[in-house]
């Protein structure tokens, strides 16, 4: 069975795909045949060796969510599981593979008119955009900027504000182009990379994918009581020092907060995620492929993501 792993931190030609031994489900496992794979900044951020001290390992797999059809099942499962299509979430990695063995507990099914790739491109991206904007206290009539807009957490961060009655919805995006296209998606304000346009003078809620040195600027965007996000680091950490920020503006009570899904319980984390799914099979939600790729040509995905190429996510086919 071919995977791809990492071999070396690094540049993205640190990707190898790699023979791995066939997996066999164990109790309480599916087994599922992969049809899509979806490729996270997360991925290149642990490719990239910046997570090392985090545990993460050269030889690691990287992907945290899959999509594609149960061919059998372990002791204890319900065979009437074999044959459906599924999506699952696979961890922190483990999901750049033709084939991989589940908890059943993880797994969700899809509607019959949802295609893979479109599931992960939706899945986490979905489930954390949800469940950020609810971290933030985000309520209606509440003005939101979403901080680095273009990838798949962004978009749905778009969507499910403007769904939720935002009075504003801006963006930061690197060309007018992309703009309008997350203006497809309910934005009502496009911003350059810095937040600098034709937006609200301060924001009730930010959602920062971004993350990385420039972070701490967009706490000068917070309108009173405030609230800042962050829910990756695509950019890399922000400086050690970024609360003074915060200080700095006492008389305003911003508040700051990290958010990662690992906080939510698993049985929530799924409900929210199928019933996601089934509102993009009702057209009520809209996930954004920006280019399907064979397994092989993870490096050249994750170039791509590096570069800043992509909008929406790529999603890599066995």
């Amino acid at each position: 069975m071919r995977a791809v792993e990492i071999r070396e931190f690094g540049a993205p030609e640190g990707l190898a795909v790699v023979d791995l031994p066939e997996p066999v489900p164990a109790e309480g496992e599916v087994l599922i045949d992969v049809e899509a794979i979806g490729v996270g900044g997360v991925d290149t951020v642990i490719r990239s060796g910046a997570l090392a001290g985090f545990g993460f390992q050269e030889g690691f797999i990287p992907g945290n969510e899959i999509a594609g059809t149960v061919g059998s099942v372990g002791d204890g499962v319900d065979p009437s599981w074999t044959g459906r299509r599924v999506w699952a979430f696979t961890g922190e990695g483990g999901g750049y593979v033709e084939r991989t063995t589940i908890p059943v507990e993880k797994v969700v099914p899809l509607p019959g008119n949802l295609p893979a790739d479109a599931a992960v491109a939706l899945g986490t991206s979905g489930m954390v955009a949800r469940f950020a904007l609810a971290h933030a206290h985000f309520a209606a009539g509440e003005s939101v900027l979403v901080r680095g807009a273009a990838g798949s957490i962004g978009i749905m961060t778009v969507q499910l504000a403007a769904a939720g009655g935002a009075s504003a919805v801006a963006v930061t995006t690197s060309s007018a182009e992309r703009g309008e296209r997350l203006r497809e998606s309910g934005a009502t304000h496009v911003l350059d990379r810095s937040g600098d346009g034709d937006g609200p003078e301060g924001y009730d809620v930010i959602i920062d994918i971004v993350s990385g040195v420039d972070m701490p600027s967009f706490f000068d965007r917070l309108a009173p009581n405030g609230r800042l996000v962050t829910v990756g680091v695509v950019a890399g950490m922000p400086p050690a020092d970024f609360g003074t920020k915060l200080l700095a503006a006492f008389r305003k009570s911003l508040s700051f907060a990290a958010f990662s899904a690992d906080s939510i319980p698993e049985p929530d984390r799924r409900a929210v995620t199928a019933a996601q799914f089934d509102a993009a099979a009702r057209g009520e939600l809209r996930s954004v492929v920006h280019e399907l790729l064979p397994l092989e040509k993870a490096a050249l995905a994750h170039r791509k993501m590096d570069d800043g190429e992509v909008f929406g996510r790529i999603v890599l086919t066995p």
